[in-house]
């Protein structure tokens, strides 16, 4: 019997970049595909379904020589309002925060109604951002006042 069985998979450190931890499992390709990920050039690791005590299942992006702007971090937290961003420098922990889910979104979101103004017209897209009693994220527009849920939100 061998005792010496590796149990973890090993991935370097980062010198400079970003960790997103504590994604939901099923929101980890959306966070992907809203920060660009998938067409980046630098390294990018992620895992999905991964063992969480907190949370049961949660994913995780490590992502090189990158820092996300107030506009990303907003997105992260309208996908993922779970999430902790962790930026390391020189292989150092510099920051590490909660993402905080913005009262109000501008202009990278799309109205999913096909009749609002937005859709028609050169207007910046505008929502009120809330939590309703079961504690999904949604979002409000300020034009035709209709309501998006996280599985409708769309990024622009």
């Amino acid at each position: 019997m061998d005792h010496n069985i590796q149990k973890e998979l090993k991935v370097s450190a980062l010198e400079n970049g970003t960790v997103i931890d504590h994604i939901p499992s099923n929101r980890l390709f959306t966070a992907i595909h809203i920060l660009n990920l998938d067409k980046n050039d630098n390294p990018v690791y992620f895992g999905t379904n991964m063992s969480s005590k907190k949370y049961g299942s949660k994913g995780i992006i490590k992502i090189s020589d990158r820092f996300f702007d107030r506009e990303e971090i907003n997105k992260i937290a309208l996908v993922a309002p779970t999430a902790t961003l962790i930026e390391i420098k020189d292989y150092k922990v510099v920051s590490k925060y909660s993402v905080e889910t913005p009262k109000e979104v501008q202009s990278f979101v799309k109205c999913f109604n096909p009749k609002c103004i937005t859709n028609h017209q050169s207007v910046p897209t505008k929502f009120k951002v809330f939590t309703d009693d079961k504690g999904v994220i949604k979002l409000l527009c300020n034009y035709c006042e209709k309501t998006t849920t996280q599985e409708n939100m769309r990024f622009q």
